[in-house]
């Protein structure tokens, strides 16, 4: 990549970072409620949900920002040694390398692979409202079979001293909940995290790709 490509991946990800949050942080707390082993209401209901907005706008711009020049950067290099049939494998690596969790693992290289087929239907490179469609189906997608996951860690991050989510052992964690509550449990609050998220996929990607393509 150019140096000015990089300055660009860099500024538009931290942008797109601080929008998404200042959005979507309100939806993201009534998630975290919902998934809560007290029950949503006895975990706060809709009291106080923008509490914490600011320090999170605050802390979101660097690490989107440094998410994107390293996922940007990852990608091109591994354009020009990788073939068009191991390029999901690239997207995955460079989402890998810039933030590791599953969810960006499934994420990524699925908005990459809708923008390459929407892009191939309609005979030129989609428009950044396009990639934030793309980018909220990818994230539906990736909310929904992340779910269980996302539970077992509010579980541990809300368990209590000595007990045995306290230990945060994720697979521990998610034995427990299929045993007590089975399917439904694990996925607590899927439809808030996929409604969220989808939305978070819209704008984060698109505001990504439109400040790129400005800065550009």
């Amino acid at each position: 990549m150019e140096p000015r490509e990089s300055w660009a991946a860099l500024a538009a990800g931290g942008v797109a970072g601080i929008c998404v949050d200042l959005i979507l942080f309100p939806l993201d707390t009534v998630k975290t409620r919902l998934q809560s082993p007290q029950g949503f209401r006895k975990a706060g209901g809709f009291r106080g949900i923008y509490a914490g907005v600011p320090s999170t706008a605050i802390g979101s711009f660097p690490n989107a920002a440094a998410f994107f020049i390293t996922y940007e950067n990852v990608k091109s290099m591994l354009h020009y040694v990788s073939t068009p049939y191991l390029t999901p494998a690239t997207h995955m690596v460079a989402a890998s390398l810039g933030e590791v969790i599953p969810f960006s693992l499934v994420q990524f290289p699925l908005w990459e692979s809708l923008k390459d087929l929407w892009s191939w239907k309609q005979g030129h490179v989609v428009d950044s409202w396009q990639s934030a469609v793309c980018g909220a189906f990818a994230g539906g997608f990736a909310a929904a079979v992340t779910t269980p996951l996302d539970v077992a860690k509010t579980r541990i991050m809300l368990a209590k001293a000595g007990s045995s989510n306290a230990s945060g052992n994720v697979l521990a964690a998610l034995g427990g909940i299929w045993r007590t509550q089975g399917l439904s449990g694990l996925f607590a609050g899927v439809v808030p995290r996929m409604a969220a998220i989808s939305l978070g996929g819209f704008i984060f990607l698109g505001t990504y790709e439109k400040t790129r393509q400005l800065l550009l």
